[in-house]
C-alpha cells in the first residue's frame, strides 16, 4: 500500500495481516477530524485490496490505544455541527465494522471515548493487561456519539450498557473480558496475539469467513435467518465447500482457494 498519511501507519505483511495505527502517541492517539479523514480513506484503501485477508488496528506507543477525542476541537461545536461530527464517526466507523475481512483491536492501554468505539467497531478485540476501556463522555456533558450507545449495548447489555455510559467509569481489562466487551487478555503483545488469532482464522475459508461476517451482522433483524440461508447455501455452490468436505473425509488439511 503507498498511501501515506500523517496520523496513521500502515503495514501490509506477506501473509496479507495490515497493521492500521493510531500514531498520535504524544497526544495519546486522541481521534481529531484528521485522523477520522485518514481513517476512512485507509479502510477504503483496505477494502479495494484483495491482498489483504485481515486487519490489525492499534495505537502507537504502550500507554494508549486511542484514549479518547481531541477535547479542544469537541469545544467548539454547537448542536448542528455536533451532530454533523457524531454522524461522520458513525459513518467511519461503520466502514469498519462493514468489512468482510476480520479486523481485531489490539487495545494496548487506554481506550477511552472514541477509542472504545472504535474498539467495538471492530469484530474482536483482545486487550493487554494494562489496558483500561470506557465511555466516559458525561463527565464533558455529552454522551458516546460514535457509535457506542449502540455497540455497548449488544456487546454487553443494556443495564451494564447504561451502567459504564452513566457512570462513565474505566473498565479494566479483566472485567471487560468478563463482561464480554474483550475477546482475550494477554501479558505479551496484543499487536502479536492479535495477528496470532488473524492466523488461525486465515486457515480457514475465506468466502466462509465473509459470510459468518455478513451473517451475524444481520443478527437479531427480521432477516437473520433468512439471511442466513441464503449465504450458507451460496457456499455449498463454491470451490472452497467442495475442499473442505473433501478434505475431512479424505483426512488430511483443506487448500482452499477462495473461489
Amino acid at each position: 500500500m503507498d498511501q501515506s498519511y500523517e496520523t496513521l501507519l500502515l503495514n501490509v505483511d506477506e501473509a496479507g495481516i495490515c497493521t492500521l495505527t493510531i500514531n498520535r502517541p504524544d497526544k495519546l492517539n486522541a481521534l481529531n477530524n484528521q485522523v477520522l479523514e485518514e481513517l476512512d480513506e485507509a479502510v477504503d484503501s483496505i477494502k479495494e485490496n484483495y491482498k489483504i485477508r485481515g486487519v490489525v488496528i492499534t495505537g502507537a506507543g504502550e500507554k494508549a490505544f486511542v484514549a479518547g477525542a481531541d477535547i479542544k476541537e469537541l469545544s467548539s461545536l454547537d448542536p448542528v455541527s455536533g451532530e454533523r461530527v457524531s454522524k461522520k464517526g458513525q459513518a467511519v466507523f461503520q466502514k469498519i465494522e462493514d468489512l468482510t475481512i476480520p479486523v481485531i483491536a489490539a487495545v494496548n492501554g487506554y481506550a477511552l471515548g472514541g477509542g472504545c468505539e472504535l474498539a467495538m467497531a471492530c469484530h474482536l478485540r483482545i486487550a493487554s493487561t494494562n489496558a483500561a476501556l470506557g465511555l466516559p463522555e458525561v463527565s464533558l456533558g455529552l454522551i458516546p456519539g460514535y457509535g457506542g450507545t449502540q455497540r455497548l449495548t449488544e456487546l454487553v447489555g443494556r443495564a451494564k450498557a447504561l451502567e459504564f455510559i452513566m457512570t462513565g467509569r474505566q473498565v479494566k481489562a479483566e472485567e471487560a473480558y468478563e463482561v464480554g466487551l474483550v475477546n482475550q487478555v494477554t501479558e505479551h503483545s496484543a499487536v502479536d496475539e492479535a495477528k496470532s488469532m488473524l492466523t488461525k482464522i486465515m486457515k480457514q475459508g475465506p468466502i466462509a469467513i465473509k459470510n459468518a461476517l455478513l451473517a451475524v451482522e444481520e443478527a437479531g433483524s427480521a432477516k437473520g435467518f433468512e439471511s442466513e440461508a441464503r449465504l450458507f447455501g451460496e457456499l455449498c455452490g463454491t470451490a472452497d465447500f467442495k475442499e473442505g468436505t473433501g478434505a475431512f473425509l479424505a483426512k488430511r488439511k483443506p487448500n482452499f482457494s477462495g473461489k
